[in-house]
């Protein structure tokens, strides 16, 4: 038995949707207990004995290929008059398969023209795959992009809106532009939406037949399109408060629902930033809370560590006893925010986090007088993120920045619930397999893997393990001497800014020509991403560089070994490092990997005891089941905390809504 392509139009009824003009799939009541289990598991069962085995699915790629091949002289204005045609059918027949043959035939043929090349069967596979409501799992070097662009434009054709996912704004606004001409064979508009813009220009990129967008700014406008839209109120007359209102343009929502979404790197969306809830809220600032937050900052510099507080493994303060009774003495700010004790001893364990867990350069950047957010996943800057309940300002205090204002919350979701609400959602990624369980139980996806177009020429050497930074960067300034007599281009990734600039002074000392490829070069980053594969250059990245870069081998590189890459860090998903390690050995060229790693990185140092680290630093090679262990056990304990911490999450998430929309249908 084999899935079937339904178009989402709104005239076929779907149960548990919400249509009218913002179509979207309703709250799931998310069940608990056995048969919630049972039914999990029956659904898990039936996705992937529905899935297509990749023997037909490689069939239904040649036969497409096949077809493309038959139609050579169909181009320029035949091509986009075909489209049409081919447009008008869906709309009549849905995507049954022989509509569906036409389509990825035409993609093709599209491809060659407006692009300059013909997709190769592993990428209409990909494509097949999340027109499917999947997730295809390719290879890095593999062409994600045009898959994506593949599966994107045959759902156009057949008339769903798609929201194509991607990392971050940079890439959005270069994948709609380079990708523009090719969607114009079809005759469909891409258009992409970023940070910078205003309401009225996301209005007009929304209504585009492809519109690409990171997970954060797309969310965003949802939570903003809920105000316009009140809970329990009907589509009727939701339509007619928008006519009666002042500006009526200006009350209407900006998307125009959630019919289909597209995710490129869809672990990094799905499971590595679902951990975090994001949060719409309003400027609450006012003089009493400013001078709470800096007396708050000021009494934590006097506390000392240990004697009157700790740093736990998360990464959370909290005070002991000692350090209770001197908050308890500290005299009470005048107004709401200093009379309860337990809120100041919150906020005094806050300004702790600010002083010892919250590092200038590694969880944030000072540009232009502002505290920037840096994203642990992948190392870019947030504008527009703050931290919440006071440790934005009490950081900016700390930095001797201009706080700003409080913020007040006004609306809030998840990454897990927002994307279940998708009509139609499927993506791909290169590291999904790591991830296959969650991926089913959260969101209902089945991952499909698809089989690389050649073989991996990556070679990757045994884990070296140092006993602190000083040593590692010493370790690393040797190898890339070696490396560059070679000739060979050099990637290196660090786990901070901070890590990132001090191994650029050893490698300035060491008189090492180099580039610095970090969240405070962000605006560069195109710029050296292009120079990184060129002969004799080297690059020390953030992991900017692990996820959406293509790093194109330059003339006379290939014959030297290919790219270089050494990992100088231990992410907190093995599925990150596999990222980095990806930029390597691309498209059956060659390449190589070193992994060196520092005992006092955080992560061995939150989850190996002080006797198995000293152990470590003291033998220079352990045997190579106890290097496994050493390497590998923190890797696995924090992805577990981390699982943990997105199911509590996702719980939370969901009783809130619950408990919202129970408050509202009792008001109304």
């Amino acid at each position: 038995m084999f899935a079937t392509l339904t178009s989402a139009s709104p005239a076929l009824p779907m149960p548990g949707v919400l249509w009218g003009d913002y179509p979207e799939r309703a709250a799931d009541p998310a069940p608990r207990g056995i048969i919630a289990r049972l039914d999990r598991a029956w659904q898990g069962l039936a996705r992937y004995a529905s899935g297509w085995p990749a023997a037909r699915r490689r069939r239904f790629a040649l036969r497409v290929l096949a077809h493309a091949t038959a139609r050579q002289d169909c181009a320029g204005p035949d091509l986009t008059r075909h489209a049409a045609a081919l447009r008008a059918n869906l709309a009549r027949q849905g995507f049954d398969e022989a509509n569906l043959l036409e389509a990825f035939a035409l993609a093709v043929l599209a491809s060659e023209e407006a692009l300059g090349f013909k997709p190769y069967a592993t990428q209409i596979e990909a494509a097949r795959v999340m027109l499917d409501n999947r997730l295809a799992e390719m290879a890095t070097g593999e062409g994600k992009t045009v898959a994506v662009a593949m599966a994107a434009a045959v759902a156009a054709l057949g008339g769903i809106p798609v929201h194509v996912i991607t990392a971050n704004d940079y890439l959005a606004a270069r994948d709609a532009r380079e990708l523009a001409s090719f969607y114009r064979v079809f005759g469909l508009r891409a258009d992409a939406v970023t940070q910078p813009m205003d309401r009225a220009a996301r209005h007009r990129a929304y209504r585009a037949d492809i519109t690409y967008c990171s997970a954060k700014e797309l969310a965003f406008d949802y939570l903003r399109d809920t105000l316009c839209r009140p809970r329990g109120m009907s589509d009727l007359r939701q339509r007619a408060r928008r006519l009666s209102a002042s500006d009526g343009a200006a009350a209407a929502p900006v998307l125009r629902g959630l019919c289909m979404a597209i995710i490129d790197e869809a672990d990094t969306v799905l499971i590595d930033e679902a951990g975090m809830p994001l949060v719409l809220s309003r400027g609450a600032q006012s003089a009493d809370s400013a001078a709470f937050l800096a007396g708050a900052l000021a009494l934590a510099q006097t506390l000392s560590q240990d004697a009157d507080f700790e740093v736990q493994p998360d990464r959370r303060a909290t005070l002991t006893a000692a350090g209770a009774d001197k908050v308890a003495a500290w005299p009470a700010a005048p107004g709401r925010y200093g009379e309860q004790r337990r809120h100041r001893e919150n906020i005094v364990c806050l300004a702790l986090g600010a002083l010892h867990v919250y590092r200038r350069d590694r969880d944030y950047v000072v540009r232009a007088g502002k505290v920037l957010i840096v994203d642990d996943h992948t190392g870019r800057t947030a504008p527009g993120r703050a931290w919440s309940r006071g440790l934005q300002q009490l950081i900016e205090i700390k930095e001797a920045c201009t706080p700003s204002a409080a913020l007040e919350t006004i609306a809030e979701i998840t990454f897990q619930r927002f994307f279940r609400r998708y009509l139609r959602l499927a993506g791909m990624s290169g590291t999904l397999s790591g991830a296959r369980r969650e991926l089913g139980a959260v969101y209902g996806l089945a991952v499909e893997s698809i089989a690389p177009r050649t073989p991996s020429l990556r070679t990757c050497s045994r884990p070296v393990l140092h006993a602190d930074g000083a040593a590692l960067r010493d370790a690393v300034v040797r190898r890339a001497r070696e490396v560059h007599a070679t000739g060979r281009p050099l990637l290196i990734g660090t786990a901070s800014v901070a890590e990132s600039e001090a191994l650029s002074c050893t490698l300035a000392d060491a008189g090492l020509p180099h580039a610095v490829l970090n969240a405070r070069q962000d605006q560069a980053e195109a710029a050296l991403v292009a120079q990184a594969g060129e002969l004799g250059r080297i690059t020390v990245a953030t992991s900017m560089a692990g996820r959406g870069t293509d790093i194109r081998l330059g003339h006379g590189v290939a014959e030297r070994g290919g790219l270089k890459v050494i990992l100088c860090q231990h992410n907190g998903a093995r599925r990150i490092d596999r990222q980095f390690i990806g930029r390597a050995a691309r498209n059956g060229e060659p390449g190589s990997v070193d992994i060196m790693l520092s005992l006092d990185s955080p992560l061995f140092a939150r989850w190996l005891p002080r006797w198995w680290l000293s152990l470590a630093a003291r033998h220079a090679s352990l045997p190579a089941w106890l290097l496994h262990l050493t390497t590998a056990l923190p890797q696995w304990l924090e992805e577990h905390h981390r699982a943990a911490q997105r199911r509590r999450l996702l719980e939370l998430d969901i009783r809130r809504e619950r408990e919202l929309d129970f408050c509202q249908r009792t008001a109304s």
